[in-house]
């Protein structure tokens, strides 16, 4: 797997360069976010790592502008910026994960092999291969990772399509924290309750036709989610 590291600090980057080719990993790496955009044009690498805070054009830029050209490429947000707030906008702009710095390079690892199986190989609950379904005024096409309402179109990554897929099964059921995580991330990946909050309240600002008044997923206090159609 090829795996393209955009990264500022040449030391961090020579680093994860290393560390990624001793674990059997292709890499190539870039500086800032153009070369990042220029060089997954040139390779169409199967990962990007991203980097936010880098010179010229910034992580999230590059992330939108990758993902417009490859919706289904894993991407993961590898930062020291790691307020609430820039966790949303990341996650809303289609990054699969985010990770602050200083971070393990086991935990790392871990990630990059977990969104890499889901993404290469669909799970039994994954949307590929799936039909149209209506959840309220929105419908979801999951094979083409885009959701109508009305003459709008939004884009969704893999993992949102696949969090609405799985929300649709479960129509009028609550769906805990847990049950997201091992359906949609899998068993393997590092729970957190606030990271999830955080991908929820992003796909909603998406969806929703008022995100303060959420109607498609709503919250079950204590419990977790619902969608109710």
């Amino acid at each position: 797997m090829l795996i393209l590291i955009a990264e500022d600090d040449p030391n961090l980057r020579r680093g994860l360069a290393e560390l990624l080719q001793l674990e059997g990993f292709a890499t190539i790496t870039a500086e800032c976010g153009s070369t990042a955009i220029a060089a997954f044009a040139a390779s169409s690498p199967d990962f990007c790592l991203l980097d936010v805070s880098m010179p010229g054009v910034d992580g999230f830029e590059a992330c939108k502008q990758i993902r417009h050209k490859d919706p289904r490429v894993p991407i993961l947000f590898l930062t020291a910026r790691n307020e609430e707030i820039d966790r949303i906008l990341g996650l809303g702009l289609g990054a699969d994960d985010y990770m602050g710095k200083p971070f393990s390079t086991q935990e790392l690892l871990a990630r990059i092999r977990a969104i890499s199986r889901r993404s290469a190989v669909a799970p039994p609950d994954a949307p590929k291969g799936s039909s149209d379904f209506a959840m309220c005024d929105l419908r979801v096409d999951p094979r083409a990772l885009r959701a109508y309402r009305n003459a709008t179109v939004i884009a969704l990554s893999p993992r949102e399509a696949a969090v609405l897929k799985f929300f649709h099964t479960r129509a009028g059921f609550v769906v805990s924290r847990n049950e997201l995580y091992d359906h949609c991330w899998g068993q393997e990946h590092f729970s957190n309750s606030r990271a999830l909050d955080q991908f929820i309240s992003a796909l909603r600002r998406k969806i929703e036709a008022r995100p303060a008044e959420p109607r498609i997923i709503v919250t079950v206090h204590g419990a977790g989610y619902r969608f109710d159609p």
